[in-house]
């Protein structure tokens, strides 16, 4: 058994369908409830739920302070390469663009580890482009080998990898994995990767679970937006989500929601998603579930992250680069994409203060029983 099961009992243009169906009184019966259930997190991504924003908002914050209290996770991605085999049409490190390409060395990685430190992080995402050949698990083994001692947790955003990659990652300090599905409806995904391992729908779709399987401490999923019908997506990355938590519920789980910025290789959003609609479903999530973690990135801009983590966001990231050695070794190379909020780790640590939290620089809670 897989997710494949559970989301080939699904058809996109019926949940379309639905959701864009409900009404005001569907949004009241539910925003009555004790307990959300999926049918219930339709309703609230609905357009119906739009004027029920603010009532939303107010739940997801209180929800938000009895389970993580006023802590928000900050975080930093550090990129090792952007060498990729895959043509994705929304990436600035697609095979087809006619970019620089650059892997760090063992002394570049040391340099990294130590301008991020130095700015106080202790919990560091790990990411590269999908190039098994140049950055498989050999580079990132010797990679997660080299950095362990600096951080008390290492995240990964790489190329999905078997069950035994996974399992040998863990044995070697890895504490998480972010795979996005990029979109749920195949065939607009095979429109946005139709060359390279990643155009294989099926595989991507099926990562979560072997990581589950390999008892990997916390999984991250979610979508693109832009790519397809944010709502629609939101449903199905929801639908993974529960699915996961019932079929391996030892394993964390986070959400995270990037939309499509400019990049090398230009794609104009399908479905726009503005700045209320990501309110509303980052409110939606925490309706449905008070213990997922909710990650916002540099994507988004200063006045939109000032506000949202009030709202449900339990980590962020500062200072962000996206391009391979950019924090000390490469500073001018090309971007993966470009970043909205650019304030310093300092500029990001004292507005969350300022709103009356407190920081936390690695994961609240690392047991896995």
């Amino acid at each position: 058994m897989s997710f494949k099961n559970t989301f080939e009992k699904y058809d996109w243009d019926t949940l379309e369908e639905e959701i864009y169906a409900f009404t005001s009184v569907d949004v009241k019966l539910v925003l009555q409830k004790e307990v959300i259930s999926l049918e219930d997190f339709k309703v609230l991504i609905s357009p119906a739920a739009k004027p029920f924003i603010e009532e939303m908002a107010q739940r997801s914050n209180a929800i938000t302070k009895k389970r993580f209290g006023n802590t928000i996770q900050m975080y930093v991605p550090m990129y090792l390469s952007n060498e990729c085999q895959n043509i994705c049409t929304y990436c600035g490190f697609s095979m087809t663009n006619k970019i620089p390409r650059k892997t760090l060395t063992d002394t570049e990685i040391l340099k990294e580890v130590q301008h991020i430190k130095n700015l106080g992080y202790d919990h560091i995402l790990l990411v590269t482009g999908e190039a098994n050949r140049t950055v498989g698990v050999s580079y990132l083994k010797k990679a997660m080998e080299l950095i362990k001692k600096h951080f008390s947790n290492i995240s990964i955003e790489v190329q999905p990898l078997d069950q035994g990659e996974y399992e040998e990652l863990k044995d070697a300090g890895l504490y998480a994995v972010l795979v996005y599905q990029e979109t749920y409806h195949k065939e607009t995904y095979k429109i946005h990767h139709p060359k390279g391992k990643k155009s294989n729908f099926d595989y991507r779709l099926d990562t979560p679970d072997r990581l589950g399987k390999a008892r990997v401490h916390k999984i991250g999923i979610g979508a693109l937006f832009g790519l397809e019908d944010w709502r629609v997506d939101s449903f199905y990355t929801a639908l993974h989500l529960k699915y996961l938590q019932k079929a391996y519920w030892k394993t964390k789980y986070s959400i995270s929601f990037p939309r499509l910025r400019p990049h090398e290789g230009e794609v104009q959003p399908k479905v726009e998603m503005t700045d209320s609609d990501l309110v509303q479903l980052i409110c939606a999530y925490r309706l449905l579930d008070e213990d997922v973690e909710l990650s916002m990135s540099t994507r988004e801009s200063e006045v939109f992250r000032d506000n949202i983590i009030k709202l449900g966001i339990t980590s962020i990231s500062a200072e962000s680069k996206t391009n391979p050695g950019g924090y000390s070794v490469e500073p001018q190379s090309l971007e993966q994409f470009q970043i909205s909020d650019e304030r310093s780790t300092a500029d990001i640590a004292k507005m969350i203060k300022s709103q009356g939290y407190e920081v936390v620089w690695k994961d609240w809670d690392r047991s896995f029983v």
